[in-house]
């Protein structure tokens, strides 16, 4: 059976944390599905269209990556992609109870999704793409915390 995993988000824009959980999580995975998330508590700064672009440029010699979007539920996207693994990465002590508590929650929704989490590295763990945004927002220069590959497009 084909490993499948899901690692949902805004990707608002993708950062350079956000590339570099899906780089280390090749190796585990047949599949790593990019699942861009409408949410309804979030305004994003760029087009649904705009997020995609960036993520298959960053990836574009990744064949286990594709970039996907969806409404809704994580877990019902996972099922329907048949995905069994959820991958997240997590940043701070805080991010990892939100995120326990999530995993439960989907567990409990969708028995056997099991969450990965994957801890950013030290000199990535204050990136967030929240912080990003302020950043472009401010007019401050964010090529240090989106992949080269897209750094061009704020600079």
């Amino acid at each position: 059976m084909k490993k499948i995993a899901v690692f949902p988000g805004s990707f608002d824009p993708i950062t350079t944390g956000h590339a570099d959980v899906v780089k280390r999580a090749l190796p585990l995975f047949d599949e790593i599905i990019i699942a861009i998330g409408s949410n309804s508590q979030k305004q994003s700064l760029y087009s649904l269209e705009q997020r995609i672009e960036w993520i298959n440029r960053v990836f574009k010699n990744q064949k286990k990556v594709r970039v996907e979007s969806y409404e809704g539920l994580t877990v019902n996207f996972c099922k329907k992609k048949k995905a069994k693994y959820l991958l997240r990465g997590i940043r701070s002590a805080a991010d990892f109870e939100y995120e326990k508590t999530i995993a439960h929650l989907n567990h409990d929704m969708l028995p056997g999704l099991e969450t990965i989490l994957i801890l950013s590295r030290p000199e990535l763990s204050s990136i967030s793409s929240t912080i990003v945004r302020e950043i472009i927002r401010g007019k401050g220069h964010v090529s240090k915390f989106v992949p080269k590959e897209i750094a061009k497009d704020f600079n």
